[in-house]
């Protein structure tokens, strides 16, 4: 299967080789961004998916404001 280049832990047959920098960099990276859009889906998900409309508000934030 794969080539036997380069360093690597070897458990029980199976071995698992060191990620190169700009792996680990963009895993992160990556991960970040899915974060992001999972925030921005659980703030904004409802008015997408069109459960809610943009000018029903957020529920109460105590302004006093009774309409």
């Amino acid at each position: 299967m794969g080539g036997g280049h380069g360093g690597g832990i070897t458990y029980k047959g199976v071995t698992v080789h060191t990620p190169k920098t700009w792996h680990t960099v963009t895993g992160k990276g990556l991960c970040a961004v899915m974060f992001w859009i999972l925030y921005r889906a659980k703030q904004d998900g409802p008015v997408v998916m069109g459960w809610r409309h943009p000018w029903d508000g957020h529920g109460d934030h105590g302004h006093g404001d009774h309409h």
